[in-house]
């Protein structure tokens, strides 16, 4: 008779997936540093983008502003003839100034938020994540940055109803979104560096205020550089305004511009931006 068929031990299964059943014990190792910062950085743009599609009124209001710089200021200084443009209409000359400007005043104000998250505890449960503090911040410049560029759309529109000769090559103008999000990520992380430092809503809207304005008309948005006094002209140079406005007017209309200095400001500055509001974030979750 032939022997009995010996019958097979069972393959355990830590020798199938060797280490497999430490995965019941031990959990994945978190992701910590920069590995966190594409998915912060996703995270936070789809949550502007999710606000506005649930609420498109501020989209709306906020379009008015550079709507009626176009209509009254642009054609009334078109007419006359009053400031020197290089030979192009003033209009045309404006719309990148109007656009550089609508996107600065939506990041500005942009420490508010945070300040509210502060008040809500959203904040210090972000804070206790191991996502670094800078990750955090610039995840929400670039989400600043990202409703400043859907806000640069709207005026852009409006700028092509109104007859401004701009360009529609798409190389120009990956570069004209890519010099909206780098200027509004910095005036976004000077808000939160606002924030950080007065650590009240009213106090920061106070100085948002107080501060857009000259930074608006100490930029070459108006008006060239070269017709503004002196002290002005050294206050234009150091204004990321002003890089971003010659980048969007080079870009855009075809004009004589230094991109490759606007584009290394644009992200000095908001590299610069970035570590300081980082560093305040902190004592603003105190």
């Amino acid at each position: 008779m032939s022997e009995a068929p010996v019958a097979q031990r069972p393959v355990s299964a830590e020798r199938i997936h060797p280490g497999g059943l430490d995965l019941l014990v031990v959990p994945p190792r978190a992701r910590t540093g920069w590995r966190v910062l594409p998915a912060r950085v996703g995270a936070m743009c789809a949550v502007e983008l999710q606000k506005l599609r649930h609420d498109r009124t501020e989209l709306y209001t906020r379009a008015v502003q550079p709507a009626l710089w176009l209509l009254i200021f642009g054609e009334t200084f078109t007419r006359i003839k009053a400031i020197p443009t290089g030979g192009i209409p003033y209009l045309d000359y404006l719309a990148p100034g109007i656009i550089a400007q609508s996107a600065m005043f939506i990041a500005i104000f942009y420490g508010i938020m945070i300040i509210w998250e502060r008040d809500a505890g959203i904040l210090t449960k972000l804070l206790v994540t191991p996502t670094p503090r800078s990750a955090l911040i610039t995840g929400k410049a670039f989400a600043a940055g990202v409703k400043a560029l859907i806000q640069a759309v709207v005026v852009v529109v409006i700028a092509a109803l109104l007859g401004v000769a701009m360009t529609w090559n798409p190389l120009r103008l990956l570069g004209v979104a890519v010099a909206v999000v780098l200027g509004s990520a910095f005036f976004s992380c000077l808000s939160m560096t606002i924030a950080g430092i007065v650590l009240t809503r009213d106090r920061l809207m106070g100085i948002g205020q107080a501060i857009t304005m000259p930074l608006f008309f100490g930029s070459n948005a108006l008006y060239p550089v070269a017709v503004m006094p002196g002290w002005l002209q050294a206050v234009s140079k150091v204004n990321p305004l002003s890089y971003q406005v010659d980048a969007l007017r080079g870009l855009l209309l075809g004009t004589h511009a230094h991109l490759t200095l606007d584009y290394g400001v644009l992200v000095l500055a908001a590299a610069l931006g970035i570590l300081s509001a980082s560093s305040l974030l902190g004592r603003l979750a105190r």
